[in-house]
């Protein structure tokens, strides 16, 4: 977009100025315009240019933008108007992201096209999902309506999201301050204990002498274990960014001991919530399936729901082509099937989502009741360890003076 300096003359004929962002000048004065004001003079700014970057819009602010724009239609505002005033609003240096984004929508609807088609062109910040349910909306003239479920649709999986991210806060800061002490004791205080205890001239008790060439070794080829390191993490890190190491570390996921079950739930819920909507925006089944594998987060499910979609493709129900692949549990396959012959499988589905929202709330809150004795236990043995380790000769002072 380009910045114009203008001058116009509101509704009261007071001639008011300041700078207005647009694809083009044509573009700038239509959106002047659009706010009741007569633009008298316009120019580019020197350097009026915006940096062409990626947007970034955070999950608090897309929900934000999608309820007061659905407040804003509900109320009988024009589309164009309420975009308009969303864009005003903004705060232009901690919403940067947004308000270009806004700005931008509403110069291409001003040009002629669909509020779809233009949010389409920004898919980093609108996913298919989101399109989808807005083409809908606007086809059949329940835009308001549709981005209030958007809204609720994307609180509900952020305030899920944050749930598994705090919960994964406090083990992760715990680990981290345990390794940082750990590495201050090995560097720092363990090679002043081998130094005071080179002087007995005596052989060391065996951990004591573990802990001392583990603590040599880290000085001396500190380079060599954060080559390691680094190696191992970027390792991973590609791994799991191939097509074939993702799809082994989702099926890793799902097999693990304790946070297997929780991962599986979290998809489950997912895919309820995100399929329940889009069938109740009037999406036709198979595009709803196609977006809901796209949205999976796994790639396990992913791949189900493709077979899936090719048995519903070749005329099975939806309950039939669902009960071929294992992944989905049956408890939601009953749901479904209900759902079929009842007509109401939006319901069913939104039912399921909420009960595995609240199954997921208790797992995590158990899982975070049992890291922290597990936490503690873990630095007893880690730090509790270096130091029962360095203090053994002193316990046995004794045995060590007289050898």
């Amino acid at each position: 977009m380009i910045s114009f300096a203008y001058q116009a003359r509101d509704s009261n004929g007071k001639t008011v100025s300041g700078v207005q962002e647009g694809l083009n000048e044509e573009n700038a004065i239509s959106t002047l315009m659009s706010r009741g004001l007569m633009v008298l003079t316009i120019q580019q700014t020197a350097g009026g240019k915006i940096n062409r970057a990626p947007a970034k819009v955070s999950d608090t602010d897309l929900v934000l933008f999608t309820r007061q724009l659905a407040t804003m239609v509900d109320a009988g505002l024009p589309l164009l108007s309420g975009l308009t005033a969303l864009y005003e609003q903004s705060d232009p240096k901690k919403q940067a992201g947004l308000r270009r984004v806004i700005g931008e929508i509403t110069a291409m609807i001003q040009e002629g096209k669909t509020f779809f088609d233009s949010i389409a062109k920004f898919p980093k910040v609108f996913n298919r999902l989101y399109v989808s349910m807005v083409k809908a909306g606007e086809a059949g003239g329940l835009l308001s309506e549709i981005l209030d479920r958007l809204a609720g649709f994307l609180e509900a999986s952020s305030r899920l999201t944050k749930k598994v991210k705090s919960a994964m806060m406090y083990p992760t800061i715990v680990i981290s301050i345990a390794m940082l002490i750990t590495v201050f004791l090995m560097l720092k205080v363990v090679p002043v204990f081998a130094e005071i205890f080179s002087d007995f001239g005596s052989k060391l008790p065996g951990p004591t002498q573990v802990l001392i060439d583990i603590s040599e070794f880290l000085q001396a080829k500190w380079w060599l274990m954060l080559g390691i390191i680094i190696g191992i993490f970027y390792g991973f890190r590609y791994w799991v960014n191939s097509k074939t190491g993702e799809e082994q570390w989702d099926r890793i996921k799902l097999k693990l001991p304790i946070c297997g079950p929780l991962v599986h739930k979290i998809c489950m819920s997912r895919f309820a919530r995100t399929f329940a909507q889009l069938i109740r925006s009037g999406v036709p089944i198979l595009e709803v399936l196609q977006i809901v594998g796209e949205t999976s987060g796994n790639t396990v499910i992913s791949k189900s729901l493709a077979g899936v979609s090719a048995d519903v493709e070749k005329g099975d129900t939806l309950t039939t082509a669902l009960t071929r692949q294992p992944i989905f549990p049956t408890m939601m396959l009953r749901m479904v099937s209900a759902g079929e012959s009842t007509g109401k499988i939006d319901v069913m589905l939104e039912k399921m989502a909420d009960f595995w929202d609240e199954e997921i709330e208790a797992m995590i809150n158990g899982l975070t009741s049992l890291m922290e004795p597990f936490l503690i236990c873990f630095l007893g043995v880690v730090v509790g360890g270096i130091v029962i380790a360095m203090f053994l000769p002193i316990f046995k002072m004794n045995e060590v003076v007289s050898g």
